[in-house]
């Protein structure tokens, strides 16, 4: 018997109607042919895999948005993948095996046990790339870039990127020399922006003073690119990691700025999203409609190492879903003309309708009997006969006369 209510779909699952699905499917196409345009290669990793490898580097963090399952084959652990990164890390680790610089593109669903506080869904559609094998500036710079031509062609408007380092903190915490425990609790602090809590923190720690006001002062350290000229008067007694986060920071932006005059940029030194996998710059891209980032990405080096190759790495990737419906508004899909044939047994129009989806064009033929002609059906053209040919035509629309 059939259960009441059942075309109810789980919390944060959704379904794509046809033109919110023309739409998305329309702007996909779009964004990979963009990223083969700049050499990235599409893959396509497998919606399941063993835990082991979907928990690797990036995937430690998601363990609990991983549905985890027991393989009825193997009896080992499966998940089903809650980041396409780690697979994609693989496939360029174990798989490829390239000497050169290696850049990949993919685009899935991906689901998590548990939605975004600001975002409901549970299966965003991941779309991103991935640059392997360069460790410079270069590569970071390469895949912002590519980052910021994806929004562009969404049709987004006033899009502000916001850049950090993780090797700031990193670098900190071991001139320090925090144990494990003291590190774990700021890291803590610092994600909340707890200054009160990070002030008490600190004085419980035994530092020497300009490593403790360092420390302080680092979530003050956000705005625009003044905030690195203070930085570096901050961190005059700093290691030279610290210095060189930095440096690459200033290199990074002040390229963007020559390639985006008009460009939005503003730095948080004390941001630290992904630190456990991240290694160098983070960075995240915002616009006024919403209130969390529409693209993130980073660099991760080493990640591959579980896969019997470490390799340098940086990447980015966003929700496909999320883009399609921001660039909405903004973006329109040419309406493909769709013609009606009719419920005929004719060689000669069942040869028409062939050559016309051969050349691409739509066709939808009359069933016998059915409800509904070219107008219900959204038809814009009607393929008729003349002269013993089968030729397409204009639908006429036929209005109903206004009552007297």
């Amino acid at each position: 018997m059939q259960q009441k209510d059942s075309w109810l779909l789980p919390d944060g699952i959704e379904e794509l109607l046809p033109e919110d699905a023309k739409h998305l499917e329309s702007l996909r196409r779009k964004i990979l042919d963009t990223f083969v345009c700049w050499g990235y290669e599409l893959v396509i990793p497998p919606f399941i895999d063993y835990l082991d490898s979907l928990l690797t580097g990036s995937g430690h963090d998601l363990e609990l948005q991983t549905f985890k399952l027991t393989d009825q084959i193997s009896g080992e652990m499966l998940g089903i993948r809650a980041d396409m990164t780690p697979q994609v890390a693989r496939i360029d680790a174990h798989n490829l095996k390239h000497a050169w610089p290696t850049r990949l593109c993919y685009v899935g669903t991906i689901l998590h046990t548990r939605g975004d506080p600001l975002e409901k869904t549970r299966s965003p559609m991941q779309i991103g790339a991935e640059l392997y094998g360069h460790s410079g500036k270069e590569s970071d710079l390469e895949v912002i870039r590519l980052l910021l031509e994806m929004l562009a062609m969404t049709g987004l408007q006033n899009v502000h990127l916001d850049l950090g380092h993780v090797g700031i903190y990193r670098a900190l915490s071991r001139q320090a020399e925090l144990s494990d425990t003291q590190e774990a609790s700021l890291f803590d602090v610092l994600q909340r922006k707890a200054r009160p809590e990070l002030q008490e923190l600190l004085d419980g720690f035994n530092l020497e003073s300009n490593i403790k006001n360092m420390l302080l002062k680092l979530p003050e350290l956000n705005g625009d690119k003044e905030i690195l000229d203070k930085a570096l008067d901050l961190f005059a007694t700093a290691n030279q990691h610290v210095k060189q986060a930095l440096a690459e920071l200033k290199a990074i932006a002040d390229s963007l700025t020559t390639v985006f005059p008009h460009l939005a940029v503003s730095f948080d030194l004390s941001e630290l999203r992904g630190y456990h996998y991240h290694t160098g710059v983070v960075f995240a891209a915002f616009v006024p409609s919403i209130g969390r980032e529409i693209a993130r990405g980073g660099r991760y080096d080493n990640i591959g190492a579980v896969f019997g190759r470490s390799r340098p790495a940086t990447g980015f990737s966003a929700d496909l879903k999320l883009l399609a419906t921001l660039s909405k508004t903004t973006l329109s899909v040419k309406q493909a003309t769709l013609i009606f044939a009719p419920a005929l047994n004719d060689p000669q129009l069942t040869e028409a309708i062939r050559a016309l989806r051969a050349r691409g064009q739509a066709v939808v033929q009359q069933l016998p009997g059915q409800i509904g002609g070219a107008q219900e059906l959204g038809c814009s053209a009607i393929l008729e006969q003349d002269n013993q040919h089968w030729v397409v035509k204009p639908l006429i629309t036929v209005t109903a006369p206004c009552a007297a």
